[in-house]
Order: C-alpha cells, then sequence, then structure tokens
C-alpha cells in the first residue's frame, strides 16, 4: 500500500546552544565550533536576571543551526550515543524534540578541551512534513491545516525506526 508523501516526517533543522556571559560565552562558542564546525550566532538577553549578571541588550549565549540533512543525522547519532541512545518522553512535544547533554565528552570522538573546560549544551530537533513553506513563503502565504503537525507518537516512532532509540515513559 502506498502512504501518502505529504504525511512523511523528516527533520527540517536541528539547533544547538549554550548560555553563558563574557568568558563562559567565550568558551560555549569553541564548543560549538568545535562540535558543529560551523559559524556561530550570539543570543542577546531580553530580561534581566540580576543573579546571573543579565541584563536586557546584553549577550548571554550562543547557537548554531544546522539544516543539512547528511550532517544532522550523523551528529544526532553521536548525540544520542552520548545519552545512552535513551530519550524521555517529557522530551518531545508537538513538531519538536529537545534534550541536553552535561558535559561535551560525553559525546564519542571528542576529547577534554582545557581552553573549554567543562561546559553542557543543549539541543533541539524540529520536525516538519512537506508543504510546510506554503506557511512560511512571503509571496502567495497559505494556511498550513493543524493536521499537519508532527505528533509526539509519530517523532517517537521516527526516532526509534531511524536512530533505533529507546524512549522511555516519564516518571
Amino acid at each position: 500500500m502506498k502512504t501518502n508523501i505529504m504525511r512523511e516526517i523528516e527533520i527540517e533543522k536541528i539547533v544547538l546552544n549554550c548560555g553563558g556571559i563574557e568568558d563562559k560565552l567565550e568558551k560555549s562558542e569553541k564548543l560549538l565550533k568545535m562540535i558543529t564546525g560551523r559559524k556561530i550566532q550570539r543570543i542577546k538577553s531580553s530580561k534581566r536576571i540580576p543573579t546571573f549578571g543579565i541584563s536586557p541588550g546584553k549577550e548571554s549565549g550562543c547557537k548554531v543551526t544546522m539544516r543539512n540533512q547528511e550532517e544532522i543525522k550523523n551528529l544526532l547519532k553521536k548525540l544520542f550515543a552520548a545519552r545512552d541512545n535513551k530519550i524521555s518522553q517529557k522530551q518531545i512535544t508537538e513538531n519538536n524534540a529537545s534534550f541536553g547533554i552535561r558535559e561535551y565528552i560525553e559525546i564519542p570522538g571528542l576529547e577534554y578541551n582545557r581552553e573549554i573546560g567543562m561546559l553542557g549544551l543543549e539541543i533541539s530537533i524540529v520536525f516538519k512534513r512537506k508543504g510546510k513553506r506554503v506557511k512560511l513563503r512571503k509571496i502567495k502565504q497559505g494556511k498550513y491545516p493543524k493536521k499537519q503537525n508532527v505528533t509526539k507518537q509519530e517523532i517517537t516512532d521516527f526516532l526509534k525506526k531511524n536512530f533505533k532509540l529507546e524512549v522511555t515513559k516519564s516518571k
């Protein structure tokens, strides 16, 4: 039986981010550059958090977005291996999945770097179905129906099938 091509799930992008201010921000940039080899974008804060020394307009983190499917798959295999190929059901929501890694040295193939020290990072995976561009384009923008959203169960099945991931129940 043929399946509808428009119902197939794919990874739209993956976003890796680290937080920190001043010297920790520099270390975070080096870490993301070491993991991905791509240009890093700094994030400016919109809130005031005095205990962390964060004020509006001050750079408080960095991120990198990847859209190349081959690079994403290779990187995700390493990142999931750092988590023992397990992810909690709580970390999956509609259209995306997010998880964190406490220390970058848990990622296979990465060695400890004295300049960076011990840092962790967060990873967000955004899923989509074909046709999402209709909603995002500027000219002749169309509607993207709710039934085109990717459900938690579909993401769980996709991760189990493609990355042999174990999805544990939330406690």
